[in-house]
C-alpha cells in the first residue's frame, strides 16, 4: 500500500502521500524553515499527530542521523534543504522500503510491490522467510532484487540528490529507575508497580479521538482496555470514545470465552460506563476464508493470512464506528511473564545446582515434564539447528513428523535450498530467536510475534487505522529486561507481576484464570473446510517460482496431514507459510498496490 512515496526529478527529491489516508489522519505532513516531513502513523501521543511530526522533523534536523528517535508506531521521509532522512520507530509496525543501485537510491515507498518487479525477484528473500514466521520484519531482503526494507529503529541518510551517505539503527533505550521496593519489602510488588506505570504511559501515548480495545476476555487485552478507560475517566471524558472490540462464538471450544469476555466488559464499562461494546458475531468465520483474496493481494508474502477474515471482520465493524487507533493486548506473553530463558543462563554460568532447582519449579508450574524443560529453555536454544534435525529423525514417519521453526520443511526443494541459501538463513533465524543470550533475544524476537500487523497495514486505507500494542513498547520492555526473574515467577501463576499490577481493576474471574481456550478450533475448521481448495491452488500453481521452490504433492500431503490433525503449531506455521506464499506469487502481477490518487507535497528547495 503506497501511503507515502519518494522520488528523484531532475536531481531533486518529489514527495507524494495518498490523499485518502491524510484525511484520515493516517499520513501527516508538516512543514518548517529547515525542511518537510511525512510521517505515516503518530510520533509521540496519537491524539497529536502535527504536535509529533514536527517534533521528529526539528529533532532529527538539529542532530541528524544522529538524535535519539521519539517513540511511536511511524515510519517518515524528512527532506531538508541539504539531505533527506528515512527513518521507522523501534516497534517497526509501518513498512517502508527504498530502491537503490550502486549507492543511489531512486525511490522510497510504504509499498514494496510500488518499487518492486515481478520479473525480478529475489530467491533468498523466499528462503528466508520460509524458516519461520519473524523473518519479514527484521531483515533487510525484501521479495523484489534491488529493493531493501529500512529496518526499525534505522535512519538512512541520502544527499538530496539520493546518494546513500549512511545507513545505521539507533537503539532507542531510555533510561529508567530500577523499582522501588514496597514498604514491607515485596521485590514484587515494587514490580508491579513499575510495570503498571509504564504501561498506562504506552496507553495513554495510543489513546486516539475514538479508541478501540480488542477485549478476548483474557488477562492481556482487559488489562489494556481497563487502563484506557482509567486514562479516559480521569480525563472526564464519559469514555463514548472507547470501542470494546470483540469476536462472540456461540458453538465450539471457543463459545467457552464466553463468560470471561461478559466479566471483562462488565470490569471495563464499571470505570466507563459510557464505552461502547462492539461484539461481532463470528460463528460463520473460520480461517482460510477468502484465503487468495488476503494472502495473494497483501504487499509481501504474510505468513498469517489464514486468519485474517476474523480480523478483517472485527475490524470492519470498528472502522464503520470511525475508530482510529485499535489496542491489542499482543506481546504480553513473552514481556511480561516470567522469562523461561533464565533456565540457560543458568546453565551457561555453570550454577547446576540452582538450575535442577528452578527446572523442576518451571516444569512444576508449567504441567510439563522435567526433561521436556531442559530441552526446549536449555538444550534447543544451544543448538536449535541440531535439536530440530534430531527431531525429525526421531519422528519422520509423516511429512510434519519433527518439523520446527528452523529445519528445511521437506516439501522445500533440496535444490533451491542449495542454491538460494537455506542453511544461512535458517541459521541467521535461530539467532535472531535465541541469540549468544536467549533470555535477551527474547525480547527482540517478541516485538515481531505481534500478528497480524500485515494484515493490519494490508487493510488501514479502508478501515482508517492502524493495530497498536502497549505491551511491545520500548519502554515496557526495556523495564522488564531490569526486573529480575525471581520477582516475576510464581509456578503455576503465568504473567504474576501483570496479575499484582493490575489487581485492583481485573475482574476476579480473569485475574485467576491461568489457561486460554486457543483458536485451534478455528483453524481446524478452516482446513477441513477449505481443505481441497488450498490443494487446487498449489497444483494448479502457474507461476514457475512455485514448482522450481515446491515439491508440490509433498506440500498438498502436508495439507492433508495438516488436515487430520498432524502435527504440531510448529508444522502448521512452516504450512501457513508456504501456502501464503503460494497464494502471493499466483496474485503477484494482477494486483495494484496503490491506494488511489496522491498528492504532492511541497519541499524546501
Amino acid at each position: 500500500m503506497d501511503a507515502l512515496r519518494l522520488e528523484w526529478a531532475d536531481g531533486a527529491p518529489k514527495l507524494w502521500t495518498a490523499a485518502s489516508m491524510e484525511r484520515e489522519g493516517l499520513v501527516t505532513t508538516v512543514s518548517s524553515q529547515e525542511g518537510t516531513a511525512a510521517v505515516v502513523g503518530f510520533v509521540g501521543p496519537a491524539r497529536d499527530r502535527a504536535a509529533g511530526a514536527r517534533h521528529l522533523l526539528d529533532a532529527l534536523g538539529r542532530r541528524g542521523a544522529a538524535a535519539p528517535l521519539p517513540a511511536g508506531d511511524y515510519a517518515a521521509v524528512l527532506v531538508y534543504r541539504d539531505h533527506v532522512l528515512v527513518t521507522r520507530d523501534e516497534q517497526a509496525r509501518v513498512p517502508l522500503f527504498f530502491r537503490e543501485s550502486g549507492g543511489r537510491v531512486s525511490a522510497v515507498s510504504t509499498s514494496v510491490r510500488q518499487l518492486g518487479s515481478g520479473s525480478a525477484l529475489e530467491p533468498r528473500y523466499f528462503c528466508r522467510y520460509l524458516t519461520g514466521n519473524m523473518a519479514q520484519p527484521h531483515a533487510d531482503l525484501t521479495p523484489f532484487a534491488g529493493v531493501h526494507r529500512v529496518l526499525g529503529g534505522e535512519v538512512l541518510e541520502l544527499s538530496v540528490t539520493g546518494r546513500m551517505r549512511g545507513r545505521g539503527p539507533i537503539r532507542v533505550r531510555r533510561a529508567h529507575d530500577p523499582p522501588v521496593p514496597a514498604a514491607d519489602g515485596s521485590h514484587r510488588h515494587g514490580a508491579a508497580e513499575e510495570l503498571r506505570r509504564v504501561l498506562k504511559e504506552a496507553v495513554r501515548r495510543r489513546l486516539g479521538t475514538m479508541t478501540a480495545c480488542h477485549v478476548s476476555g483474557g488477562l492481556d487485552s482487559t488489562s489494556v482496555a481497563l487502563l484506557a478507560a482509567q486514562l479516559l475517566a480521569g480525563e472526564g471524558d464519559g469514555s463514548g470514545n472507547l470501542l470494546l472490540l470483540a469476536g462472540r462464538f456461540t458453538a465450539g471450544e471457543l463459545a467457552g470465552e464466553q463468560p470471561y469476555l461478559d466479566a471483562a466488559l462488565e470490569g471495563i464499562r464499571r470505570l466507563a460506563p459510557a464505552a461502547r461494546p462492539v461484539i461481532v458475531d463470528a460463528d460463520d468465520v473460520a480461517d482460510f476464508d477468502d484465503f487468495e483474496h488476503y494472502a495473494g493481494d497483501a504487499d509481501e508474502p504474510h505468513a498469517h493470512a489464514f486468519r485474517a477474515p476474523f480480523w478483517a471482520r472485527l475490524h470492519a465493524a470498528a472502522a464503520e464506528l470511525g475508530c482510529d487507533t485499535v489496542l491489542t493486548g499482543c506481546g504480553a506473553d513473552p514481556v511480561v511473564d516470567a522469562n523461561p530463558f533464565h533456565l540457560h543462563r543458568l546453565a551457561r554460568t555453570g550454577k547446576l545446582r540452582e538450575l535442577a532447582r528452578q527446572s523442576r519449579a518451571w516444569a512444576e508450574g508449567g504441567e510439563r515434564g522435567l526433561r521436556e524443560t531442559v530441552h526446549a529453555y536449555v538444550v534447543r536454544p544451544a543448538l536449535p539447528l541440531t535439536a530440530e534435525r534430531m527431531g525429525a529423525l526421531v519422528r519422520s514417519a509423516t511429512v510434519l513428523g519433527g518439523l520446527g521453526s528452523f529445519n528445511r520443511p521437506p516439501w522445500l526443494r533440496a535444490a533451491f535450498a542449495r542454491a538460494h541459501g537455506y542453511r544461512e538463513a535458517s541459521i541467521a533465524e535461530s539467532r535472531f530467536v535465541y541469540g549468544r543470550r536467549p533470555e535477551r533475544s527474547l525480547y527482540e524476537a517478541a516485538n515481531y510475534l505481534a500478528a497480524p500487523d500485515l494484515l493490519s497495514w494490508q487493510r488501514a486505507g479502508e478501515d482508517g487505522f492502524f493495530l497498536s500494542h502497549p505491551f511491545l513498547d520500548p519502554e515496557v520492555i526495556a523495564t522488564m529486561r531490569c526486573l529480575p526473574v525471581e520477582d516475576l515467577f510464581d509456578p503455576g501463576r503465568p504473567k504474576a507481576v501483570l496479575r499484582e499490577a493490575m489487581a485492583d481493576l481485573l475482574p476476579a474471574r480473569i485475574s485467576r484464570r491461568t489457561v486460554k481456550v486457543p483458536f485451534d478450533g478455528l483453524y481446524t475448521r478452516g482446513l477441513r473446510t477449505h481443505g481441497g481448495a488450498l490443494i487446487d491452488l498449489c497444483r494448479s500453481a502457474r507461476h514457475p517460482l512455485v514448482g522450481e521452490m515446491f515439491d508440490v504433492p509433498l506440500l498438498c500431503r502436508a495439507v492433508r496431514e495438516a488436515r487430520f490433525g498432524l502435527g504440531d503449531a510448529y508444522a502448521w506455521d512452516r504450512v501457513n507459510c508456504s501456502l501464503a506464499l503460494v497464494a502471493w506469487l499466483e496474485r503477484l502481477e494482477g494486483c495494484s498496490s496503490g491506494v488511489g490518487a496522491s498528492r504532492p507535497v511541497s519541499v524546501c528547495s
